[in-house]
């Protein structure tokens, strides 16, 4: 990830950040309409606590990007906890689908490709080491 793409998605970011509420509205309902099977794995918690907890995480995230091998174990710590919840790979795809799409709506015309890609490395990068902590939080198949 370029300097450049880190201040593309820290600086779009910062724009969401006043309406991150609605960004969360916006990605859980896009989520749950790509896959309808995520559902359930929402359906024992509060779901206005869950949305704050996902743009905090976000947050932390986007503002640490220039200290990233400090966030590491945080991420990790998240993927391994994700085993427990019984989260799929695949499921990684269409939450990063999720959140480029809230974003798009979001920002309208300052999300340009490059912004796009920027926030694509972003999540890609991010997701990688989530799902690498949750194949090894997971039990080995016998």
């Amino acid at each position: 990830m370029t300097p450049e793409q880190k201040r593309l998605v820290q600086t779009t970011w910062e724009q969401v950040v006043p309406i991150a509420d609605q960004a969360a509205v916006l990605f859980y309902d896009r989520l749950f309409t790509l896959d309808p099977e995520l559902r359930p794995l929402f359906s024992h918690g509060d779901m206005a606590e869950q949305r704050k907890k996902l743009m905090q995480m976000i947050t932390v995230a986007v503002r640490g990007l220039d200290r990233i091998g400090e966030l590491v174990p945080a991420v990790e710590a998240l993927g391994r906890r994700h085993a427990g919840y019984h989260v799929r790979e695949r499921d990684y795809d269409t939450v990063g689908a999720a959140l480029l799409w809230t974003l798009e709506q979001g920002l309208g015309a300052a999300f340009t490709p490059e912004v796009r890609e920027a926030w694509a490395l972003t999540y890609g990068t991010l997701a990688g080491i989530m799902q690498g902590a949750q194949r090894s939080a997971m039990p080995a198949a016998a």
